[in-house]
């Protein structure tokens, strides 16, 4: 329903070359026709097959949606001019333009122009980085949750047991160079990019804390990423849950029997600074406090995409425990889609600050070439049918962390929740 700030929900549609025939017809079934016959017969077919040729994108666009497709609508912008900008740019740039650059960066700059930070192309290697951020295979790095706060990008938080915690980096830092070279302008995403690298190999990083500039010098490391995690204040569970990926429906269930056969009687769901992950996952959640009721409702203004997302029936083994949610503001995406549900249920009290508002989902379409293009087909909405988008979801209770808090492992919102 993504940066990790941002909603990453996954809607994949795969474009190939395959094709099938639509019927079988054995030798013995067919029969012998004459000739004249025969020449007719594919004197029509000629003329039908020219027609369609000629309108085969007005075609398939208008009984597409009839077939479970989208409607692709064929282009009448006038591309000349690109070939004018590129020939002109050969022609006179003193230095070598790689083809295949320039094709990318059109690419780019024609899903830019939709204007919405959500909606963008990826090359094949950038579809991949995608693809491993989502699932939580980030490789080696320094152990940073970073996000954009301010109009800079900023260390969120730091996780335990990794290179930057144990060099002193804060919540609240701002990210400013990597290896001398500045990043601060930067989005998130690129900026986590720099950051990461071979597990072993070292990055100097500089940050601007106090308007003072502070360096690391950090080896990077395989950073333990787990999804869901899960710890006890005598007898309330706190579940942790970084992100919503493939496994984290799987693993939250099975944390949440662990609770109960453990003698648990609250649990505490944290989703401050999950940035998202899939609907799918979010469902599996939710389904753990709403049997078989809607969770989230999918829809375009188009009228063109439209999906109803309910949960699971005979598995919410959590409906009757007095449940709270931990949200801030970098709560996104799916885990806003699991806030709102649980909220508009009644199932769940939720504390801390407003989530950050990313009530529109993304679909995946995934080229034969590797590329991506992400964009942005539908809102979401609420089962009360509230969509977010823009304004986010108000805690029950509001209380503040701030990063100073944060940094000297002062935790208002969880001891809040702990006396509800």
């Amino acid at each position: 329903m993504t940066n990790r700030s941002e909603a990453k929900t996954r809607i994949t549609k795969t474009e190939t070359n395959d094709t099938r025939d639509l019927y079988y017809r054995s030798p013995a079934s067919e029969k012998k026709i004459n000739l004249a016959t025969s020449i007719i017969v594919s004197f029509i077919t000629l003329a039908i097959g020219f027609a369609v040729g000629l309108n085969w994108t007005s075609i398939v666009g208008g009984f597409s949606p009839y077939l479970g497709g989208k409607k692709y609508v064929s282009s009448d912008i006038d591309f000349s001019s690109l070939n004018t900008v590129y020939e002109r740019l050969i022609g006179n740039f003193d230095g070598t333009v790689s083809k295949e650059t320039v094709i990318e960066e059109a690419k780019r700059g024609l899903v830019n122009a939709a204007g919405d930070k959500y909606t963008y192309y990826m090359t094949a290697s950038e579809a991949e980085e995608f693809e491993k951020d989502l699932n939580g295979d980030v490789g080696a790095g320094i152990g940073v949750e970073i996000g954009e706060r301010d109009g800079y990008v900023k260390v969120l938080r730091t996780t335990p047991d990794n290179p930057a915690r144990r060099a002193g980096v804060l919540a609240g830092d701002i990210i400013y160079k990597a290896n001398d070279e500045d990043i601060s302008g930067l989005s998130v995403d690129a900026v986590a990019k720099k950051l990461r690298g071979a597990e072993g190999t070292t990055i100097k990083l500089t940050v601007m804390r106090d308007d003072k500039e502070v360096e690391f010098e950090l080896t990077r490391e395989i950073i333990n990423n787990v999804s869901v995690y899960m710890e006890y204040k005598g007898k309330t569970a706190i579940i942790t849950i970084t992100r919503f990926d493939l496994d984290t429906g799987r693993l939250a269930r099975e944390k949440a029997k662990e609770a109960i056969s453990h003698g648990a009687e609250k649990f505490i769901i944290d989703l401050r600074g999950n940035g998202g992950g899939y609907v799918s996952a979010a469902k599996e959640v939710a389904s753990l406090w709403i049997d078989g009721d809607l969770v989230v409702e999918q829809k375009s203004s188009s009228g063109l995409y439209s999906e109803k997302t309910y949960a699971d029936r005979g598995g919410a083994i959590l409906s009757n425990y007095k449940t709270i949610v931990l949200i801030n503001g970098s709560t996104a995406s799916a885990s806003e889609i699991v806030a709102g549900a649980l909220k508009d249920y009644g199932k769940a009290t939720l504390v801390g600050e407003k989530t950050y508002g990313k009530g529109s989902v993304q679909a995946l379409e995934t080229f034969s070439t590797g590329e991506m293009l992400r964009v942005t087909v539908a809102k979401w909405y609420t089962p009360k049918g509230r969509n977010i988008n823009g304004e986010g979801i108000k805690p029950d209770k509001e209380v503040e962390r701030t990063f100073e808090q944060i940094n000297k492992d002062i935790d208002p919102q969880l001891e809040a929740a702990l006396a509800e």
